[in-house]
């Protein structure tokens, strides 16, 4: 049984989601993830994509986004 988020975690992720999404259309690029976190290196970004783009496009959408970020 998979563990699901509780309405207060799913509202902390998607408020999380969108102050990255700094163009507000429903995802997160490589560009977004470095203005938020400019200390992140290359190659976790790298990392992201391998672990969390599911679809290969280049973008984090919110789904990917939750798969990606622990429930606890």
């Amino acid at each position: 049984m998979t563990a699901e988020p509780t309405d207060e975690r799913w509202a902390a992720l998607r408020r999380r989601f969108t102050e990255i999404d700094g163009d507000g259309d429903g995802y997160i690029t490589h560009a977004e993830f470095r203005e938020h976190f400019p200390e992140l290196p290359g190659e976790a970004i790298g990392a992201l994509d391998q672990a969390g783009d599911a679809d290969g496009d280049g973008r984090i959408s919110f789904e990917e986004f939750v798969r990606l970020t622990p429930f606890g």
